[in-house]
């Protein structure tokens, strides 16, 4: 069958990298679940925000990521249920809400760091090694390459033990 969001190039260009960021999200997921993380793939960057930032307000830590807040607002709210992060009104402003990794986040992403991340992103990289020419080409690419081989995949399996992974 025809794939309508390739073929109409630059027209479904959003479209088309949203689907790939998807894909790719879905793969990495599928990878975190293999480990029984409780973090989504997509909280990942949040916390990453948090680790190399410091503790922030909600309003710079969506800005710090790109996002809207209202989003960011949901995510603080799931990961603080999980106890990996704490939400304190600011000294300054009591309206302000401050986001911070708790002992257990801390841990959490110091693990990801050492033994999950850099395998999704050599996955990644692997996936785009020999992408040249035009963008519809690259896109073509990764979207022909994730269809043979996911990141899942072509990720090695971490060889971290259970116990050393938060729950």
């Amino acid at each position: 069958m025809e794939d309508v969001v390739r073929s109409l190039g630059f027209l479904c260009l959003g479209s088309r990298l949203k689907r790939i960021g998807e894909q790719l999200q879905a793969d990495t997921q599928r990878l975190l679940d293999c480990l029984d993380v409780p973090v989504q793939s997509s909280q990942y960057p949040l916390l990453a925000a948090l680790d190399r930032l410091g503790p922030l307000p909600v309003g710079e830590l969506a800005q710090s990521l790109g996002v809207a807040q209202p989003g960011v607002t949901r995510s603080v709210s799931l990961l603080a249920e999980l106890g990996l992060v704490e939400v304190s009104p600011s000294d300054d402003d009591q309206r302000r809400r401050i986001v911070c990794l708790t002992l257990h986040g801390q841990r959490l992403v110091d693990v990801a760091k050492h033994d999950v991340w850099p395998r999704i992103e050599n996955a990644v990289a692997d996936l785009c090694a020999d992408l040249s020419g035009p963008l519809l080409d690259q896109l073509a690419a990764i979207e022909d390459g994730l269809a043979a081989a996911p990141l899942d995949r072509r990720v090695k399996k971490p060889e971290v033990p259970r116990d050393e992974i938060p729950a």
